[in-house]
């Protein structure tokens, strides 16, 4: 299912690209709720040269997202991969 994005222009503040982001969202390593009362998630993918990049969104619906944060990925998130990848029950 593809999910369409909606993007805030703060999202472009790090002069990541919309090709980028949707890059990023169909490439992700980890996508979870950061912060429920806010509605924010955290998404860590690729982008198109393999980069990983940081993603912070709202959920609009069950079809789409609002990006209002995008950038290479700080070090801080980088431990989210394998955390995350160590408690998935399936491989990817």
């Amino acid at each position: 299912m593809e999910v369409a994005i909606e993007y805030v222009h703060t999202a472009f503040r790090h002069d990541c690209t919309k090709e980028d982001i949707q890059h990023a969202v169909l490439n992700w390593l980890y996508d979870d709720l950061w912060d429920e009362e806010t509605d924010k998630h955290l998404l860590i993918g690729f982008d198109r040269n393999g980069n990983t990049l940081e993603i912070m969104y709202n959920v609009v619906d069950d079809q789409k997202m609002k990006v209002f944060h995008a950038m290479p990925c700080r070090n801080i998130y980088l431990p989210l991969i394998d955390q995350r990848r160590s408690n998935a029950r399936f491989n990817r």
